[in-house]
């Protein structure tokens, strides 16, 4: 057989996780459906807690998506018009998109060479006296090592809110992730390690007060139905999506053991290639649920074009640090400003991993990466 014959290698096989649980998930599509529980109702209240209670805090608030999730927990935290939220330039554009949503401006910092998380040797310099909080990005399925993080914005008393959109139940010094801040955001986009069949996403927090102020805000202002204290948005979790979600939080552990181990089966498999690719970086075992497997090497586009020839599908991570996309031209920084993060992006290749990846689709990754490092040496 050709390779162009072969079966697709899928960058995350969410067809196959459908089929794994299809009965529970049908189940609790058709509970919704007959109740009529579309919007709030038991089954966002029955997520809510099971979410809150899987993180190890007080609360779990449900949104619309991740992007809504950052805004609301900023607001509720008083960042308004004038501040400055500094956050990582190697990341998904919702996170700085959310600040400046409040009003506020995001404020880059570079990411450490090995993990590709903000550098926190890095955070001191760009606090200002307009300076409100720090949004550390739990980037790949790997924690941010939070201690001198919090060091900082203790002592310049700053808020601090996790992106923990790709880092779904991964733990460090025995916390879950989000739970280390004044509150943490999530994403439930249907490719995440927890992912609904659409959008959705929750704030988490241990502050009582706080997580009535984003729910206040997320549901038009309001506590009561037309009693709206102030001004606030429509970003509600829907029953569907909160069911779903109810179904798959409760093999999320499972996941992550099973995305472990395609890990590591391909840090055995690519370990032989040596210094020609650069494997991830893991500060410790629990700290990375590899939402993503991100490699490095010289012809990135070359390796990509060779994958893809042979049905196997990748990603990019982000191809662009934020200061170069043309979205924060108004900023004025230039190349040259975020080495680290620059240089990375030029390099940096997501191979294909999910829960349901076999040996086989991964033993085909590692010979086609090997054939193409090896032709190209």
């Amino acid at each position: 057989m050709n390779a162009n014959a072969e079966s697709t290698v899928p960058f995350v096989d969410l067809v196959g996780q459908f089929h794994r649980y299809e009965d529970e998930l049908m189940t609790a599509i058709r509970g919704v459906l007959e109740s009529a529980s579309f919007i709030g109702g038991a089954p966002v209240k029955d997520f809510e807690a099971a979410w809150a209670a899987y993180c190890g805090t007080k609360n779990a608030v449900g949104c619309g998506n991740g992007t809504d999730a950052i805004y609301l927990a900023l607001r509720a935290l008083g960042v308004g018009p004038g501040d400055e939220v500094i956050t990582a330039v190697n990341t998904f554009i919702a996170t700085s998109e959310a600040i400046t949503m409040t009003g506020a401006k995001p404020v880059f910092v570079d990411v450490d060479d090995a993990t590709a998380l903000i550098d926190a040797t890095k955070i001191e310099a760009a606090i200002t006296e307009r300076t409100k909080a720090i949004i550390p990005v739990h980037l790949y399925g790997q924690l941010v090592d939070m201690e001198p993080v919090l060091a900082i914005a203790k002592a310049h008393g700053l808020k601090v809110v996790e992106d923990t959109a790709q880092a779904h139940g991964a733990i460090d010094h025995g916390k879950r992730a989000g739970t280390f801040g004044d509150a943490a955001t999530f994403s439930f986009y249907p490719g995440k390690n927890l992912g609904a069949y659409g959008d959705g996403g929750a704030v988490i927090t241990d502050d009582d007060a706080l997580a009535e102020h984003i729910r206040k805000i997320a549901n038009h202002g309001r506590s009561t139905k037309f009693g709206h204290e102030i001004e606030g948005v429509n970003s509600r979790l829907d029953g569907l999506q909160a069911a779903i979600l109810g179904v798959k939080v409760k093999h999320l552990d499972t996941w992550i053991d099973e995305r472990r181990a395609a890990a590591q089966r391909y840090d055995k498999l690519l370990s032989e290639l040596g210094d020609a690719i650069v494997l991830p970086h893991v500060r410790h075992a629990t700290s990375h649920v590899f939402h993503l497997y991100v490699c490095r090497v010289q012809d990135r586009d070359g390796l990509r074009k060779h994958l893809g020839e042979r049905n196997i599908q990748s990603g990019i991570h982000y191809p662009v640090p934020l200061h170069l996309l043309p979205a924060y031209s108004h900023l004025g920084q230039g190349e040259g400003t975020f080495p680290v993060a620059e240089k990375m992006a030029k390099e940096i290749v997501s191979l294909p991993i999910s829960p349901e990846i076999t040996e086989e689709q991964q033993v085909r990754v590692a010979k086609a990466v090997a054939e193409f490092v090896g032709a190209n040496r």
